[in-house]
């Protein structure tokens, strides 16, 4: 009985809950939320599912670590430039995360609306909050400004993502640029004359630098509001 015991305690340690996340992961990447089942996980771990419910209760669990673990690694890397070149640096990082894993940006927000107490909103807005505060933004306001830039860091990589996931598997960039462009310089001159003017900056705009712009005005207004700071 206690070298059952044993084997059963070396098993358990050998399986940490870092490995099954890991693989978590990896079959969201590959199949999406759908083929993440914990059948699937047994058997690319090669255990029991007892084994994987030591560690972790349900799949809903499961989908909070594998999210909290991605955002972690996203939020990893540090700038050490000035706060708004620290900014452009956490929201590329979450920007390329959201890229690069299509089911991250649809759990980011079932965690923002149905979990907020943890652990991914709190890490995010953590990384956020402090850049925020080096803008030199006063204390009572941190919180908006804050949200405001999460939302649109989460939103516009969220949006990045989905036009990508869209797009047609062959579809080269630039041909479905040209194209849309081409469809918003055919519409009515008159009920949509500024959308047909912006079709030419449309054609030739690159994702990341749009993005990036997008940051600028937040902090631009953030600095408008609260003179004084850093921004």
């Amino acid at each position: 009985m206690a070298t059952g015991t044993r084997r059963a305690q070396r098993r358990t340690e050998a399986l940490s809950r870092e490995r099954i996340v890991e693989a978590a992961v990896e079959l969201l990447d590959a199949a999406g939320e759908s083929g993440l089942t914990f059948r699937v996980l047994t058997e690319r771990l090669a255990t029991g599912p007892g084994a994987i419910y030591w560690h972790v209760a349900n799949k809903r669990e499961l989908l909070v670590a594998a999210t909290d673990a991605v955002v972690a690694d996203a939020l990893a890397a540090r700038s050490t430039g000035s706060p708004r070149e620290e900014v452009h640096a956490v929201a590329l990082g979450l920007f390329s995360a959201i890229d690069a894993h299509p089911w991250l940006a649809a759990q980011l927000l079932l965690q923002l609306s149905r979990s907020p107490g943890g652990p991914v909103t709190p890490r995010i807005l953590e990384s956020l909050g402090r850049r925020v505060r080096a803008l030199g933004v006063p204390e009572e306001h941190w919180f908006t400004a804050t949200s405001v830039l999460m939302h649109y860091v989460l939103g516009a990589a969220g949006q990045n993502a989905a036009n990508s996931q869209v797009a047609e598997p062959d579809a080269d960039r630039a041909e479905f640029l040209a194209a849309t462009a081409q469809a918003w310089e055919a519409l009515d001159p008159e009920e949509y004359e500024t959308t047909r003017l912006m079709a030419s900056q449309m054609r030739e705009h690159n994702d990341r630098e749009q993005f990036l712009a997008g940051i600028d005005l937040v902090l631009a207004g953030v600095a408008a509001l609260y003179p004084g700071g850093r921004a």
